[in-house]
């Protein structure tokens, strides 16, 4: 295929028009590692709250990959020298930077991962597409670790500003209808400048950064932490544990999966065997998100009753009751709600899949992490922080901690179990 075919335009719904800017990038879209990304919704359960959220990773991917573009273009017209390379390479570290993410993703890591981020699956992905197109990668993966010689690569890909918030945060906003989670990106990147090779924002974009991370808050906890999300997201949750406890107890065949499920189903993996053994790696590029729907479905009907209860109810929308507060629940309340429970058939080795506990947080701002450094006029460097004047931003860079309990209120089982 010629080069001219391979410089395609996309219309994209958050941005309009985007283009993928050279043969390298193309040849990265087109690969199957990439292209799994299109069978991943970005926000996983999300749709269970806001019926629009259907979005899915590979749109994410490519929006920012296009802001990488844009800020770029903001910091070469500022004088600063980028080569075509360091260009191509920055658009590739941040289109590959979620291509580690899994079905459903975080529920994932939390049940079959032992201490394996996406940022770590991403990354040795990044190394196996390097092998296969011949060290072109190289640069791209040193950008994406932090140890490329210029910092402010890294801090576009991953930082408290980078391209992956700026897009995530405009598409969920746009996808859920959650106006008020709306940023102005097009002028913070405008905004963009380098200070001694570090990302900065000149002090007449405060404003927007103050916009910024508020919208972030308020996307946290209206859409990434909304209690309804975090209460499917636990009964999916239960539904793995209760698939993983039943192989393990009766064996691979007492459950449908796929073959690459299965072996996720069967095994703790973590980083080392990620590393070390290839079939994990590569099973992992064949899970996604039909991958579990499918289970889901088929296991609706399975005798067990705790695994095709939840199933079904999840089929269904017919979710687990939630509420949550600021401190730890009193005892009391919840050997009430196991009393309740057991009065519906429930027995004590079954509790922990229709009742469960936990706690979310979230910090708009972390002042420890990337700071987002402020060039003042005089050209002296200073955190947001301490930058604006915004009475409320110190709080933003407090952690808040919900604790929620969520359970099976309108559930009945039969009192004995069927056998498998």
């Amino acid at each position: 295929m010629s080069s001219i075919n391979k410089k395609k335009i996309l219309n994209d719904p958050v941005y309009g028009f985007i283009t993928i800017p050279s043969e390298l990038l193309y040849d990265l879209v087109e690969h199957p590692y990439f292209q799994r990304l299109r069978r991943i919704k970005q926000l996983g359960m999300s749709e269970y709250v806001y019926p629009g959220a259907l979005h899915t990773r590979f749109h994410h991917a490519l929006g920012a990959m296009h802001l990488m573009g844009q800020a770029i273009q903001t910091l070469r017209g500022k004088g600063h020298a980028i080569s075509d390379e360091e260009c191509e390479a920055a658009q590739i570290a941040i289109l590959l930077h979620d291509v580690g993410h899994g079905p459903f993703s975080h529920v994932l890591e939390s049940c079959f991962l032992q201490d394996v981020p996406h940022e770590e699956v991403s990354l040795l992905l990044m190394h196996d597409l390097n092998r296969q197109f011949g060290g072109r990668l190289s640069t791209a993966i040193r950008m994406f670790e932090g140890t490329y010689e210029r910092p402010f690569f890294h801090q576009l890909v991953s930082s408290q500003l980078d391209m992956d918030r700026m897009d995530y945060l405009n598409r969920d906003s746009f996808y859920t209808g959650v106006a008020e989670g709306t940023i102005g990106a097009d002028r913070i990147i405008k905004m963009l400048d380098l200070v001694d090779d570090q990302l900065a924002v000149e002090a007449k974009g405060i404003l927007s950064i103050e916009n910024f991370l508020n919208s972030r808050r308020i996307m946290y906890w209206q859409v990434y932490l909304h209690k309804t999300s975090i209460c499917v997201e636990s009964m999916l949750v239960q539904v793995l544990r209760r698939a993983r406890f039943l192989v393990h107890q009766y064996g691979a065949d007492t459950l449908f999966a796929s073959p690459a499920f299965r072996l996720f189903l069967e095994n703790d993996i973590s980083i080392v065997e990620f590393r070390t053994e290839p079939r994990y790696l590569k099973a992992f590029t064949e899970l996604d998100d039909f991958d579990v729907w499918a289970c889901i479905k088929l296991w609706s009907k399975h005798p067990d009753r705790v695994l095709s209860s939840i199933c079904q109810m999840l089929l269904n929308r017919h979710l687990y009751k939630i509420i949550h507060a600021t401190e730890p629940f009193d005892a009391a309340l919840v050997g009430e709600i196991e009393t309740q429970l057991r009065q519906r058939g429930i027995t004590d080795d079954e509790m922990s899949y229709f009742l469960v506990e936990g706690q979310a947080t979230n910090a708009a701002y972390l002042p420890s992490g990337d700071k987002i450094n402020i060039k003042l006029k005089s050209g002296q460097v200073i955190d947001i922080a301490d930058a604006s004047d915004l009475p409320n931003i110190k709080a933003l860079t407090h952690i808040v901690r919900r604790h929620y309990i969520c359970w099976a209120r309108n559930i009945s089982l039969p009192v004995a179990e069927v056998a498998l």
